[in-house]
């Protein structure tokens, strides 16, 4: 294959995954185009090579900055020299595989990044009331999750079952009927750190090996009748999908820009001004192919950058394949709301689909959510992450129509 046959975005953006070919073999690598390069056959003879012979990429995203950029090089030369024999023997067609989970998840954080969001939950949650917290714009809320329920992408999700408070006061136990979705970015840590040591905003790159597309399923009736006083648990552990794909920080170099304007004076481990550490990724979510949402990723209050350093201010180690997402991406427009609860303002006003109008999601749904961001090569789109909702065993369908 030469680079001629690849669109200029498709050869530069290079994301990382893991696949299984139609041998039963696994192959860690680097997708291009329509195919994967087999990164240790491509590196063969080499070091480097030694890091991707076991199907893993954690090998390699503990190696570091360095070595990313190395890898990376390697195979953009390749690509961009026309005729390469270790490249052309080093491919596999995409479409003779099966997507596997592209790394094991050590520890996984959701954050709650986006003022627009937490503004929009507030004023449904609490009318009477400030939408946000009074901590809210001082430090970057989260909680940890459950890494055990990641997914990879397209895997079905089945429709979770806990305790809800009806409205007469009474408590039931079921499957949920406020299921949602929740569009968000996640970032992929390489390198990790010793317990009792921070991480500061100026040293992401040094750390975080790249950025996924991620859903965060929400069963906000099991959610809001759990919450307090600890926060989610059962309303989110059941499951969280996950790009089959990485893209590395280094393909995103022309997508950073300035977040917006702080109205808090930040404390000096979270201070970035004059930083460009926002980034500039335009979401799409598509919900039974209709698409009811452009949550725009430059508008997110907290940067990535600032969420890893309050990740860490206490001493938390990191591990490589530590997780961390953005939570919900929303922008300032009815448009750009990045749940179901939101657009559909907690299910009073169902928005349209392929299937019929939705408050929240019905038992066959899908969601799909995709994303682009500038490159020097053009725009690339990183790899989408979808998901369809299934019934539990024993029940009937919710919501069908």
């Amino acid at each position: 294959m030469s680079a001629l046959e690849l669109t200029t975005s498709e050869a530069f953006h290079l994301p990382y995954g893991r696949v299984r070919d139609e041998h039963g073999r696994d192959i860690a690598g680097v997708r291009l185009g329509p195919d994967l390069v087999d990164l240790a056959s491509f590196l063969d003879g080499g070091m480097l090579a030694d890091l991707f012979v076991m199907a893993r990429l954690e090998p390699f995203f503990a190696a570091g900055p360095q070595v990313w950029a190395d890898v990376r090089g390697a195979v953009l030369g390749a690509v961009r020299s026309g005729a390469d024999a270790r490249l052309d023997r080093s491919l596999h067609p995409l479409a003779n595989t099966t997507e596997l989970m592209p790394f094991d998840v050590a520890d996984y954080v959701d954050f709650y990044a986006s003022r627009d969001h937490a503004s929009n939950i507030g004023r449904i949650l609490r009318p009477d009331g400030p939408p946000l917290s009074a901590n809210w714009e001082h430090m970057p809320i989260g909680y940890h999750g459950r890494a055990g329920t990641i997914v990879v992408n397209g895997t079905p999700i089945t429709r979770p079952s806990g305790q809800v408070k009806n409205a007469d006061g009474s408590i039931t136990v079921g499957p949920s009927t406020r299921l949602d979705f929740e569009a968000e970015v996640g970032f992929v840590v390489g390198v990790g750190t010793p317990l009792g040591t921070s991480v500061g905003v100026d040293d992401l790159r040094s750390h975080v090996f790249g950025a996924c597309l991620v859903n965060d399923w929400s069963a906000r009736d099991i959610q809001a009748w759990e919450y307090v006083p600890l926060g989610p648990f059962l309303g989110k552990s059941f499951a969280t999908s996950l790009s089959a794909w990485i893209t590395p920080l280094d393909a995103l170099d022309a997508a950073w820009v300035r977040p917006p304007a702080r109205n808090q004076q930040l404390e000096s481990y979270l201070d970035d001004a004059g930083r460009s550490d926002a980034l500039d990724l335009q979401l799409t979510v598509e919900l039974n192919t209709t698409v009811v949402s452009s949550p725009p990723f430059a508008s997110m209050y907290w940067t990535p950058a600032q969420m890893l350093a309050h990740l860490t201010v206490n001493g938390a180690s990191l591990r490589t394949g530590d997780l961390y997402a953005s939570g919900t991406v929303s922008g300032a427009r009815a448009d750009e709301c990045g749940s179901m609860m939101e657009l559909s303002r907690n299910g009073e006003q169902p928005i349209m689909t392929g299937k019929g109008p939705r408050g929240f999601l019905a038992d066959g749904d899908t969601v799909v959510i995709h994303a682009t961001a500038p490159s020097q090569a053009g725009r690339i789109t990183l790899a989408e992450v979808s998901g369809q909702i299934v019934t539990p065993i024993g029940n009937r369908p919710y919501g069908q129509r």
